[in-house]
């Protein structure tokens, strides 16, 4: 039996007000209160399975996209499936309109409905990434580091072998992560109007740019989760934050860092996973994300072998 799919009604801030995040005083939860997390053998209650778990995304969210190309990346399209709210909210938070569909598992119209039968009467932040298990019916996490790397490491039963963040590169991620975090992932939203974030923004293409003159990822021959997690501001850059190029000129300032950035845009997990249509604000020139990267790979073969 075909079941007719369900949508939210559109958005209508004079209605449902602008959404807002509600914390009570006094609660100190995270932000990101699901922290629910997968492991291969099931020791943490949550056995990874194929079939039964879904990611509720938004093309939009950078934070979701870093799941999504995990996810390609490591080839598990067919053991968590996906699904896509729509571009726009209102007091309601993220919703399924026929943008991008209906939501698949439950026919929820509203996000904020799986985290409602999660935590009847939710009081928090309503988020993409959120991970769902279907055998629970409840929300397992929307913590998207976390997602990340479950995806990355406790599905090795059904992946493809890719191991974006193997164990002995672990350490040096995150110790990335501790500078391109807070200068580019966070700093890039405060850049075009502080005049520190924009030095730190700035300052830390360069190192980058140096760095990938280099090497061909940021940890050596192969693509990971550091990889994954620069990339999806770099895509973003002169969509939003510089699309008025009140920062700098262009990501194409840095040229090493600019091929590096294609380089990724023209592998299949990167390019399946985004859509400007959905990020860029109305009258944003794009730098031409399509143009060969020039890189020469080869010349970077000896150097690759020494850092991986």
């Amino acid at each position: 039996m075909t079941t007719t799919p369900r949508y939210a009604s559109p958005v209508d801030t004079s209605a449902h007000g602008e959404y807002r995040i509600v914390r009570r005083p006094g609660d100190d939860r995270p932000l990101y209160r699901f922290t629910g997390r997968i492991t291969a053998d099931g020791s943490s209650g949550l056995r990874a399975e194929a079939g039964r778990y879904h990611l509720y995304a938004g093309w939009f969210c950078p934070w979701s996209q870093r799941v999504t190309i995990e996810r390609a990346l490591n080839g598990l399209e067919d053991v968590v499936s996906v699904s896509y709210v729509d571009d726009a909210r209102d007091g309601r938070g993220w919703a399924f309109r026929e943008t991008h569909g209906s939501d698949p598992v439950n026919g929820f119209t509203l996000l904020r409905d799986a985290y409602d039968a999660t935590e009847p009467g939710f009081e928090g932040h309503i988020s993409t990434p959120t991970l769902w298990d279907r055998r629970t019916g409840r929300v397992v996490s929307n913590d998207f580091t976390g997602i990340g790397i479950d995806l990355a490491t406790q599905f090795h039963e059904w992946d493809n072998g890719a191991d974006t963040y193997p164990e002995h590169l672990r350490s040096e991620i995150e110790e990335l992560n501790g500078w391109i975090g807070p200068a580019v992932n966070q700093g890039v939203v405060v850049a075009a109007t502080s005049g520190d974030a924009r030095a730190a923004l700035l300052d830390t293409f360069g190192r980058l740019d140096e760095r990938l003159s280099e090497r061909r990822y940021l940890l050596g021959d192969r693509v990971t989760e550091a990889d994954v997690r620069l990339w999806v501001s770099l895509v973003r850059y002169d969509a939003q934050a510089n699309a008025t190029r009140g920062i700098n000129e262009g990501l194409p300032e840095y040229p090493n860092l600019w091929a590096y950035a294609r380089d990724l845009y023209q592998q299949p997990a990167f390019a399946s996973t985004t859509d400007f249509t959905t990020f860029a604000v109305p009258g944003a020139t794009l730098p031409d994300w399509g143009a060969p990267d020039g890189r020469d790979t080869s010349a970077r073969t000896r150097k690759d072998a020494e850092h991986a």
